[in-house]
């Protein structure tokens, strides 16, 4: 069984392998929002002085006035300079001794400064710390290796797949290639070199295959473009990506967490069940992991649905607001392809139960054959 595990593991490692290193970004990062971005200054709010407005605005958030504000970093830290104070739609709320981000602009007149947002550097540091502690303190030597995976994930995504498309890569293929690598990366990683950990890799490997297909196929037929903002519209006219294929990626990417979740449930599942009843035989492992398989999927069903449910909460607001007809609003391209999203992963995750779960229970009956199989056919920890 580990003979067959690996005859199909290897392969694919190395195949993933040469994707990277074929796929891997070379050139540097040029573009127009790169060249024109100005240049952002720290500082903190030393005094406020405060007038009354001329006329009542509507986006009010800090009334009239100027703030005087130190500035902490750079060649100019120490000098204090005056600011009008921030209005309008998201502007930030400063008081004195606020640490500020301020945007410098060389114009006629000199340097001009405008308070652009708070600084967050530190609050998100204990924040991440906190978790990292947590997580930790709670699964002990497991928690640090998923930290570990974590971090793997994170420079995968921002050292491979985002330059490798802002380079003019496919996007659906580099996402393939850098989830595959984070599954084959991760999992081991997490959960250990065993015999269930590498069932879920090939059951998520497939799952994961099956919905970058499902979601081509959709967004093909439904005609969608991926711009459905201005961040995606910059994204596409500035850097000449294909904004269809980012959809897919994203698709791709945002699958993968709920995929590896749901197969090494499945796995270890099933290997539990082979240890605790070794008389269950494939077809009795099978259906027992299957209901566990159920019971997760209803259950991550609506955990898909209402986090993209959560992350398009104001474009909801604008729906309801609106009053438009049901009808008319989930035709619409920036619902539809949120649809899209929905529909796709869940189908991934009800193809990855009963994959892996075959995969699992044939390999449970199969490594009762072998007792050194068996020591490594259920997780660590």
């Amino acid at each position: 069984m580990r003979r067959t595990a690996l005859a199909v593991v290897v392969p694919l490692a190395l195949l993933t392998l040469v994707a990277l290193v074929v796929l891997r970004p070379t050139d540097g990062l040029d573009g127009p929002a790169a060249v024109d971005a100005a240049a952002q200054v720290e500082g903190e709010v030393a005094a406020i002085d405060a007038e009354a407005c001329p006329e009542e605005a509507p986006d009010d958030v800090n009334g009239c006035g100027t703030a005087t504000v130190r500035i902490t970093d750079g060649a100019d830290a120490g000098d204090e300079v005056e600011v009008p104070l921030p209005n309008g739609s998201g502007a930030p709320e400063v008081d004195v001794g606020d640490r500020i981000v301020m945007v410098e602009v060389e114009n006629p007149d000199g340097t001009a400064y405008t308070i652009v947002d708070h600084q967050r550097g530190r609050a998100l540091l204990v924040l991440v710390v906190a978790f990292a502690l947590a997580v930790v303190a709670f699964a002990r030597w497991r928690g640090l290796a998923a930290l570990v995976g974590l971090a793997v994930s994170f420079g995968l995504l921002v050292l491979f797949v985002v330059p490798a498309i802002l380079q003019g890569e496919p996007p659906l293929l580099v996402a393939i290639v850098g989830a595959a690598a984070i599954t084959l990366t991760v999992l081991y990683l997490t959960h250990g070199l065993s015999l269930s950990t590498t069932v879920a890799v090939v059951g998520t490997l497939a799952a994961l295959t099956l919905t970058g297909l499902l979601s081509a196929l959709s967004v093909a037929a439904l005609h969608l473009t991926g711009i459905t903002d201005d961040l995606s519209f910059s994204v596409g006219t500035a850097y000449r990506v294909d904004t269809q294929g980012l959809l897919l990626a994203g698709i791709v990417i945002g699958s993968l967490g709920v995929l590896d979740d749901v197969t090494v449930t499945q796995g270890a599942t099933v290997a539990e069940l082979a240890d605790a009843d070794r008389s269950m035989g494939f077809r009795a492992l099978y259906r027992a992991g299957s209901r566990v398989g159920r019971a997760h999927i209803a259950s991550v069903i609506n955990t898909i649905v209402l986090a993209y449910a959560g992350s398009a909460l104001p474009l909801l607001v604008l729906i309801v607001a609106g009053q438009d007809s049901f009808t008319g609003v989930v035709v619409d391209q920036v619902i539809a392809q949120e649809v899209v999203r929905s529909v796709v992963a869940t189908l991934g995750l009800v193809a990855a139960v009963p994959i892996t779960t075959a995969l699992a229970a044939a390999a449970a009956v199969r490594a009762r054959r072998d007792p050194r199989a068996t020591a490594s056919s259920t997780p660590s920890g």
